[in-house]
């Protein structure tokens, strides 16, 4: 059986929507092992003198989460 967490991360990027995801996606994987997947919650812009600057989105992932290993017994 296996069991899956999911996390909400806030990602920004001043190029693109697509490398907010890629960025938001490869610093989770820093810390979180075993992503599956992906799912885009919101996406925004902001805005700086009539010109984007900024592309936001949350996006929710999805992780499976790993059995622990058990303690060494031996004495």
């Amino acid at each position: 059986m296996s069991i899956a967490k999911v996390v909400e991360v806030i990602a920004v990027s001043n190029k693109s929507f697509d490398d907010a995801i890629k960025q938001g996606i490869e610093r989770a994987a820093e810390t979180l092992s075993g992503i599956e997947g992906a799912w885009i919650k919101d996406q925004s812009i902001e805005l700086k003198d009539g010109k984007i600057s900024q592309y936001k989105v949350i996006m929710r992932l999805t992780f499976l989460v790993e059995k622990p290993v058990a303690d060494d017994k031996r004495k």
